[in-house]
């Protein structure tokens, strides 16, 4: 009895090694299929809590803006949670809105002319200096957008002044002009002041590229009798040409949406999209017909960006790809 209670089987002796075998074989399956389930969806977990909070504070209040465009208001009554399509209607077809409209994309672009003339050489002049002073120049290009865009707008307020501002009175004194320029309340102080602010997005685009060329094909067509202007235009353009556009799209779209520098240099007496929503908001308490305007603007610029983005991705196909 002894014997028999100390040699006790236990299940699965009796049974043969080939079925042991398979039973492991099963089982380890099972835990792999387990292991890689819990590996792709980790990333998914692991990025909920952002979701979460991008939905929060960038989705919910997008859809609750979208939804109070259709209320309707009236001065003695109010916002009125009705569905109407008197504000896009009006936002739509009233040319004081086309204007506002129309000023803000054509200041955008002539920042973006103007950053782009100005930042592509700039960058290219940073990628070819040596250390120390690249880092040098890349900390003065880059320090301005460690400083808020009020505090450097009203430096360039300072600067423009109207008749006493330093601008006039260097012009002046160099003969250039003999009677002060307004830059104050118009768009050429607007496009210098947005041009400063955004300049340094548009040479960190073209300076990315840049990295990407090789020094030795310039080299090269030296070496083949190639003159500086005919490198210049015909090998370092247009492999550059893929980070001015990126650079373009990214200015093009901050100027557009850009609040402080259009409230503080053209003020009240020059609007553009975003200052004229400000105003609809809280001067007139026209809520609904502000959130048109808001929503249009970033209608209009997502519709831009995604157009021009898809345009240079197939253009320049094999740089992006």
């Amino acid at each position: 009895m002894a014997l028999s209670g100390r040699h006790r089987q236990r299940p699965g002796d009796g049974d043969p090694p080939e079925h042991r075998r398979g039973d492991a074989g099963r089982r380890r399956r099972g835990a792999s299929r387990v292991e890689r389930r819990a590996v792709r969806a980790a990333p998914y977990l692991l990025s909920l809590p952002a979701l979460l909070l991008f939905a929060g504070v960038v989705i919910v209040p997008l859809v609750m803006t979208v939804l109070l465009s259709f209320h309707d208001w009236g001065q003695y009554k109010g916002i009125e949670p009705v569905f109407i399509l008197k504000n896009w209607q009006e936002v739509l077809t009233d040319s004081y809105f086309h204007e506002m409209f129309w000023r803000t994309f054509r200041i955008a672009f002539f920042v973006t002319l103007l950053a782009a003339v100005l930042g592509a050489p700039e960058a290219y002049i940073l990628n070819r200096m040596k250390s120390p002073w690249r880092g040098l120049f890349l900390l003065v290009i880059l320090g301005p957008l460690l400083i808020s865009v009020v505090a450097r707008t009203l430096g360039w307020a300072l600067l423009f002044g109207g008749n006493s501002g330093l601008v006039n009175k260097a012009l002046i004194s160099t003969g250039l002009i003999s009677t002060p320029l307004p830059f104050m309340f118009t768009e050429t102080g607007m496009v210098v002041a947005l041009a400063h602010v955004l300049m340094p997005y548009m040479v960190l685009a073209v300076w990315a590229a840049l990295q990407r060329l090789d020094p030795q094909i310039e080299n090269a067509a030296v070496a083949l009798g190639a003159g500086p202007f005919t490198v210049l235009r015909r090998i370092v353009l247009p492999q550059v040409m893929p980070g001015i556009l990126s650079g373009a799209i990214i200015v093009f779209a901050l100027a557009a949406s850009a609040f402080a520098t259009p409230a503080i240099i053209g003020g009240r007496r020059l609007k553009v999209a975003s200052t004229l929503a400000y105003d609809e908001f809280l001067n007139t308490l026209n809520w609904p017909l502000g959130a048109a305007v808001a929503v249009l603007l970033l209608f209009a610029l997502i519709a831009v960006v995604v157009g021009a983005s898809r345009l240079v991705e197939r253009r320049y196909a094999q740089v992006f790809g």
